[in-house]
């Protein structure tokens, strides 16, 4: 695009402030259920107002934003089959009694005052040694919602302890696709960016564990009685046994043995299904609604991976505990990140986002000033366009020259980026992570943001120290 039909920032941020003014009122009007296709239609609205300025005011051709908004739907192709697979996993899981089973030995073994911390640091490994924090969320992270349900906590406290330990490992493998996309980016060797990551990522981590382990000897947990409640019903109602974490084990393998992400979930998909044909045959026909038949196991089957269900445990807390909405749940979650897509795609193509980036690069002068810009662009780049891989590269094009210029190592930079994208990516509810996890995990993005500490904390203790100068290195000359 050329430099004299790049928006001005004014008018560049006219059709954000109409997309947060739609959302505002929706949210205000639809509660949680503003998620199910009013987001939907005020990104598709201030899209709509973004294309009309720039073929209106600045020339530009309605080709120019239908291909931009096509390679957006592109970059996201694969993200939305593995969403698909999520959601027939995480149903099969649950009827297949794998879920329950992890419940069930994790009321045994997680004290209820520890809970919460405890969660965190588990989460953390898991998504350490995987790279990804939506395969642990949809795995580790649903059992956990039922643990802390049975002992009592909010969903927010539970959910937000997940979401952070999550995003710590999704942060800091090596395996994460984040941080070699925010590494390479910028032309930072992957385990240099990792290392400089460390002074930002461990004390957001140790902070939040300390907030996480205060939080569960102070809050109201369940009482012996609740626990033992769930577990008798889970019990009753499942095969629980010690052989249904094979099928987790299996794909904890898979996932080491660095096997697509989207074959792993499918083969553990297929592997749990047969699980649940050979030992919670029960509960899958009280799915499929009939008494017995190898019909009636293939429908209950078949309904649980690609529908809803549900079944009756009795209380309404368990009810929907253990109800899922397989694939055909995760359809909300698509057509929120076509329409994102579709918004992201005409902001960058029109010159808005480069109209935005004046506004941030206009503050640069010393490191305090270039580092917070840097964080401010990643969050709002992660709520214009809702993906975090767009976030990332935009970011780090836009202030690359810049650090280089200024002197600073380039792996600042992609620190920075990290810090401000990557885990900035779940708090926002149509970004495509924040949509993805509250889905999963059946907990609104608005109900666990406050408790997500290190999520908010990462961005924070970047700027923090950027203005101490420590470990803030220039290139020598």
């Amino acid at each position: 695009m050329q430099e004299n039909r790049i928006p001005s920032p004014l008018i560049s941020f006219v059709p954000l402030l109409i997309l947060v003014a739609l959302l505002s009122v929706t949210i205000y009007t639809f509660g949680d259920g503003a998620l199910s296709g009013g987001s939907q239609i005020c990104l598709l609205v201030a899209s709509a107002v973004c294309a009309t300025i720039g073929m209106w005011r600045y020339g530009i051709a309605w080709k120019t934003f239908e291909h931009a908004i096509e390679q957006n739907v592109k970059r996201v192709t694969e993200a939305i089959f593995i969403l698909l697979v999520i959601g027939a996993l995480s149903g099969i899981w649950m009827v297949s009694g794998i879920v329950p089973s992890m419940i069930y030995y994790g009321l045994q073994l997680i004290h209820p005052s520890f809970f919460l911390i405890t969660s965190c640091v588990i989460c953390a490994i898991v998504s350490l040694m995987t790279g990804s924090s939506w395969t642990t969320v949809a795995t580790i992270g649903v059992a956990l919602i039922g643990i802390g349900q049975a002992q009592g906590f909010s969903e927010g406290w539970v959910a937000g302890a997940i979401i952070s330990g999550s995003y710590f490992g999704d942060k800091m493998s090596p395996l994460s696709d984040t941080t070699v996309l925010a590494s390479s980016t910028v032309g930072v060797r992957l385990f240099t960016h990792i290392r400089y990551l460390i002074y930002t990522t461990i004390p957001a981590l140790l902070l939040a564990l300390v907030v996480y382990l205060v939080a569960g000897f102070s809050l109201t947990s369940g009482t012996d009685t609740t626990i033992a409640v769930y577990a008798s019903t889970l019990s009753a109602k499942f095969d629980i046994t010690l052989w249904s974490l094979v099928v987790p084990a299996v794909t904890a393998f898979m996932i080491y043995k660095r096997i697509p992400s989207l074959i792993t979930l499918f083969l553990s998909t297929l592997l749990a299904a047969l699980y649940g044909m050979l030992f919670q045959i029960d509960v899958l026909l009280e799915v499929a609604g009939t008494d017995a038949g190898a019909l009636a196991l293939f429908k209950g089957t078949m309904q649980t991976i690609f529908g809803a269900t549900q079944l009756e445990m009795g209380s309404a807390p368990l009810n929907d505990l253990v109800g899922t909405n397989g694939m055909a749940g995760m359809m909300d979650t698509i057509w929120l990140i076509l329409c994102a897509m579709c918004f992201g795609g005409v902001m960058e193509s029109g010159g808005f986002l480069a109209g935005i980036s004046r506004v941030f690069l206009r503050f640069v002068r010393k490191t305090l000033s270039l580092v917070s810009s840097t964080v401010f662009s990643g969050v709002l780049f992660n709520i214009v366009t809702a993906d975090q891989y767009i976030s990332i590269i935009l970011t780090g094009n836009m202030y690359k020259q810049t650090y280089h210029d200024q002197g600073y190592e380039a792996r600042l930079l992609s620190r920075t980026t990290e810090d401000a994208v990557t885990v900035t990516s779940p708090l926002i509810p149509w970004n495509t992570c924040g949509m993805t996890q509250a889905t999963v995990m059946g907990v609104s993005t608005w109900t666990y943001l406050p408790y997500a500490v290190f999520n908010y904390l990462c961005p924070l203790f970047s700027i923090i120290i950027a203005a101490t100068g420590f470990r803030i290195l220039k290139k020598t000359k």
